[in-house]
C-alpha cells in the first residue's frame, strides 16, 4: 500500500514538472507594467522613414516579366522611330535646274548620276568644282550667281555650257588646258562680270558681255590675232585687264576710261602710240583711274614715247632704257 502510494505521487510529481510554466511569462508583463516604463506613441515620421530605409527590400529583375503582360509595344516602337527620325542628316532640298533637265541636285545628273551638287561644293549661289577632273562643265542651276572650275581637264567651253544663266557673275576655269572657246559661250550672259581664263591654251579670246569689270586671260597662247580689234572698247565697268603672257605685240585698244589695272607684262610689245592711253588733241586730258600699268618683260623702251603716257598718273612699270 505504502508503495502504491509513492508510485501515485511521484506520477504527480511528473505530470506537474511537465506542463508550461504560463505563470513565469505573466509575472514578466506584470513587472513591465510595474516598472513604469512610458510606451511614446508619439513617434517621429523620420524616423519610421528611417526605420523602413535600413530594410532590404527584394530586388526587382527588369526584363523578367512574362509575354502575357499587358504591354503596348506599338508604343515604344513608335518613339524608337521617332528618335531615329531626329537623328537622321538634313537632306539637300531640289533647286530649280538652269541648262538641263528638272527634279535634281542643282542642275541634271552629271558624271554617272550624281547631281552636280553631289559631286562640286555648293553654297547658296556659288559652286565650287576645283581639281575633280572634270573634262566639261558640269550642269547648273538657274540660280548660280559664282562658278569656279579650277584645276581640271577641261578642254573646250561650247555655246550651250552656260546657256540661261542670267544671273551668273563669275565664271572662274584657271588651269583647265582649254584650247576652245565657242564665241557665243559668254556673250549672251547679262549679269556676267568677271571672267577667268589663265593658265590655259586659248588662242582666240571669245566676245564678251559688256558689262565685265574684271578680265583674266593670262598665260595662255592669244598672239597677235588672238583679241578682237576693239574687243574691249564698248565696256564702261571694265576696272580690271589681265593679259600677261600671251605673245601679244600691241597694246588691245581703245581701252574705256573707266580701266584701273591694266597688265602686260612678258609679252611682245615693241611700241606705244600717243594715242594709246592719252588725247594728243586735248593736252589737259587726263586719265585719273588708270594708276597701275605693267609692261615689264616687254622689248620696249618707255622713254622714248613719253607722250604716249603723259596723261596718267603714274609712268607705266617697264624698261625705260
Amino acid at each position: 500500500m505504502v508503495t502504491l502510494r509513492l508510485m501515485w505521487g511521484l506520477l504527480v510529481l511528473c505530470v506537474v514538472a511537465a506542463s508550461p510554466r504560463r505563470y513565469i511569462r505573466q509575472a514578466e508583463l506584470d513587472n513591465y507594467d510595474n516598472n513604469n516604463v512610458d510606451l511614446d506613441l508619439n513617434v517621429d515620421s523620420d524616423d519610421v522613414y528611417d526605420y523602413y530605409d535600413g530594410i532590404d527590400e527584394p530586388q526587382i529583375e527588369i526584363g523578367t516579366l512574362s509575354p502575357d503582360e499587358d504591354i503596348d509595344l506599338s508604343h515604344h516602337a513608335s518613339l524608337e522611330e521617332e528618335e531615329e527620325e531626329e537623328e537622321l542628316p538634313i537632306k539637300p532640298q531640289l533647286i530649280p535646274t538652269g541648262s538641263g533637265e528638272s527634279g535634281t541636285l542643282m542642275g541634271p545628273s552629271a558624271q554617272g548620276g550624281m547631281g552636280t551638287c553631289m559631286l562640286c561644293t555648293c553654297l547658296v549661289g556659288s559652286v565650287y568644282c576645283d581639281d575633280l577632273k572634270l573634262d566639261h562643265v558640269p550642269p547648273l542651276s538657274k540660280e548660280t550667281t559664282h562658278f569656279y572650275a579650277r584645276y581640271n581637264k577641261i578642254a573646250r567651253i561650247g555655246k550651250f555650257d552656260f546657256a540661261n544663266l542670267n544671273k551668273l557673275k563669275r565664271i572662274d576655269l584657271t588651269s583647265n588646258g582649254i584650247s576652245r572657246i565657242d564665241d557665243d559661250a559668254f556673250f549672251g550672259l547679262p549679269a556676267l562680270e568677271e571672267l577667268v581664263l589663265r593658265e590655259n591654251s586659248i588662242r582666240q579670246l571669245p566676245a564678251l558681255p559688256p558689262f565685265m569689270t574684271l578680265i583674266d586671260a593670262s598665260l595662255n597662247q592669244l598672239g597677235s590675232t588672238g583679241i578682237q580689234r576693239e574687243a574691249f572698247k564698248d565696256m564702261p565697268r571694265l576696272l580690271y585687264l589681265y593679259l600677261t603672257n600671251n605673245n601679244i605685240d600691241h597694246i588691245p585698244v581703245p581701252l574705256p576710261d573707266s580701266l584701273r589695272s591694266l597688265h602686260l607684262q612678258n609679252n611682245n610689245i615693241q611700241m606705244m602710240h600717243e594715242d594709246t592711253f592719252c588725247n594728243p588733241h586735248d593736252l589737259n586730258y587726263i586719265r585719273n583711274a588708270l594708276e597701275d600699268v605693267r609692261l615689264d618683260g616687254n622689248p620696249i623702251n618707255l622713254s622714248r614715247t613719253p607722250q604716249a603716257y603723259i596723261c596718267l598718273p603714274r609712268i607705266p612699270v617697264g624698261a625705260l632704257i
